[in-house]
């Protein structure tokens, strides 16, 4: 489907190849809005289903990822209209039904509804020029698209409140001593980077790409002992697919692997 405010790409040679997703509003420094979200979660979900795709990556500009949600949109709402309209609930947590691998690819700014989405991807690469931050106190808000939850869950409790109640911005350096984002690169070569980082995973075999991904979901979701069981079955599983055989057969056979994914 075309687009008005995204970039979709895909890249490889292999079997499995990566969807590149690229938010494109420039004069907006790529703001967040209703019209952005819909496009969003429909590009993800597109490279979810499509068998040929193995990783996707979440990107914007290298000067900005996303300086947050739209505050011209915004401005004019009240708890009734947003309240009906099940805003942010209804297509902002649309990354979180995406099944494959999903890396955000973050260089310059990431606030507020843009480091809240970056959030949600699986993990995060980010060039040196990144800058994360939760300024929404500033606008007499709170988080609203998860930066109270998976912020804290990130960086431990006490930069995340000293992030949102003070609305001060987390450098690349920062953010990776944190464990918020996974590396640091320098930033021409952040896409390089990440796109290696996707063939490497879209070398895998998907079945066990994305029941490791549900299964380090889970550690975030409940109890210890209900993630070890959750982990246990689905690594008993994984011996009843044709990869795992096939995987194990290179090993021993000091060859590489062909998976069929399957």
């Amino acid at each position: 489907m075309p687009y008005e405010h995204l970039l979709v790409s895909v890249h490889g040679e292999g079997p499995l190849k990566t969807g590149l997703v690229q938010l494109n509003r420039p004069k907006q420094m790529n703001a967040l809005n209703d019209r952005v979200m819909d496009e969003l979660g429909a590009a993800l979900l597109a490279f979810d289903q499509d068998e040929s795709i193995g990783c996707i990556v979440l990107t914007g500009t290298d000067k900005v990822f996303a300086a947050g949600a739209d505050i011209a949109e915004m401005a004019d709402y009240d708890f009734i209209k947003v309240y009906k309209a099940n805003f942010i609930s209804r297509n902002w947590e649309t990354l979180g039904r995406v099944r494959k691998p999903v890396i955000a690819a973050v260089a310059g700014y990431a606030l507020g509804g843009g480091c809240e989405v970056a959030m949600m991807a699986d993990f995060i690469i980010a060039a040196d020029t990144a800058r994360f931050g939760q300024p929404e106190l500033t606008v007499g808000l709170v988080p609203g698209a998860g930066g109270t939850q998976r912020l804290p869950r990130a960086v431990g409790k006490a930069k995340a409140m000293d992030m949102v109640l003070t609305g001060r911005m987390m450098d690349a350096a920062e953010a990776e001593r944190a464990g918020l984002v996974s590396r640091v690169v320098a930033a021409d070569e952040l896409m390089q980077e990440v796109l290696s980082a996707a063939d490497t995973i879209c070398g895998l075999g998907m079945p066990s790409v994305m029941l490791a991904k549900e299964c380090v979901n889970r550690a975030f979701e409940g109890a210890l002992s209900e993630g070890l069981t959750y982990e246990r079955r689905m690594f008993h599983a994984l011996f009843g697919t044709e990869d795992q055989h096939e995987g194990m057969d290179a090993f021993l056979a000091k060859r590489t692997p062909q998976f069929k994914h399957r």
